[in-house]
């Protein structure tokens, strides 16, 4: 099952309809009649990395919507981190009872463009919104959603953000934190229209109450910040080998596609791939660190002489880097928090 590339870009968003982004979707992947062209030629395979420019993209060339399956689309947007550029990802899915969303994008202003792009797809409304990593480069623009949906999240992300919105320090400037009413502590099974929907926890991971959502029918996975496509391992709130754990519970799983919550949704084959390397990155990073804390340096050496081999490529590790090796650290003192 190969996904159906369509880019709407943020300058003609206003303009894009359902009547007319549909055909197009066909065109590119779902309608095309193979006699059209009988020997196409086969399309250029992506580099391995989150870098959007190093892929050939522009700024303009986002958000970038893909049909993983009828009704079951990816959406990418860039966000930065200091000079560097990658993607956000949320998934849609429609069915007849309404829209369900796996996170949201990281400011109101970004959580409405996803919005509008799902209108130009569909007119069934948002019914659902799951909270799959309660960080707030998923979840900041949340209000933006309508007051109606169900918001689910994990008992833990559930603490995370009902402590953001009762902080009294908050700007007021900032958007209202929206608190998930409806926990799911291992797993929930929604039946919106004809699909069969599974939410499921598989362990801690990138955070203390990481998500998933499951279309078994469709062999789908998104995963979150639990897989980060070409990034390097994030681990501010992280549990380190739980989070390897987690990704072979994930790799269990009957799916042929994992959707990664930042980095680039490639081919199913790649996915699964690259979750297999992300994976293996995970176990280098932790290796890593546990060399040089069982030699004796102290956290702050660690992070000066750290050696992460080819990861040194990879998007964010000058900044990500230090955090992994504290929280690998904690996790060998015995020093992480609870969840």
């Amino acid at each position: 099952m190969q996904p159906s590339t369509h880019t709407i870009r943020p300058s003609t968003l206003a303009g894009v309809t359902r009547a007319t982004l549909l055909p197009t979707l066909a065109a590119v992947g779902l309608g095309c009649n193979p006699a059209d062209d009988p020997t196409p030629d086969p399309p250029p395979t992506p580099p391995r990395t989150a870098d959007p420019h190093a892929r050939g993209y522009t700024d303009d060339d986002f958000p970038r919507v893909q049909e993983l399956a009828p009704g079951v689309y990816s959406y990418e947007q860039l966000r930065s981190a200091g000079d560097e550029r990658f993607t956000t990802v949320s998934m849609f899915v429609i069915t007849d009872d309404g829209v369900l969303v796996a996170d949201g994008q990281g400011s109101p202003t970004e959580t409405r463009r996803l919005i509008e792009t799902i209108a130009t797809v569909t007119d069934q409304p948002i019914t659902h919104v799951v909270v799959c990593s309660d960080h707030g480069d998923h979840t900041a623009g949340n209000s933006e959603f309508p007051s109606s949906a169900r918001f689910y999240a994990h008992p833990t992300s559930h603490a995370v953000l009902q402590r953001a919105a009762a902080n009294p320090d908050r700007p007021t400037t900032a958007p209202p934190v929206i608190v998930p009413t409806h926990l799911v502590e291992t797993s929930e099974t929604l039946h919106l229209g004809n699909r069969e929907i599974r939410l499921l926890f598989l362990g801690r991971a990138h955070t203390g109450g990481d998500l998933v959502v499951h279309l078994p029918a469709e062999k789908i996975l998104f995963m979150s910040e639990a897989y980060l496509n070409r990034v390097f391992p994030a681990m501010r709130s992280a549990y380190p080998s739980e989070w390897v754990t987690m990704i072979e519970a994930a790799q269990a799983l009957d799916a042929d596609i994992f959707v990664p919550g930042h980095g680039f949704v490639d081919s199913p084959e790649v996915l699964a791939e690259e979750l297999e390397t992300y994976r293996q990155a995970l176990v280098q990073v932790i290796e890593e660190a546990t060399r040089l804390h069982a030699a004796g340096l102290t956290m702050g050496q660690a992070i000066e002489q750290a050696d992460f081999g080819d990861l040194e490529t990879w998007s964010l590790r000058s900044s990500q880097a230090p955090l992994a090796v504290r929280r690998v650290y904690l996790e060998l003192n015995g020093e992480l928090p609870p969840g």
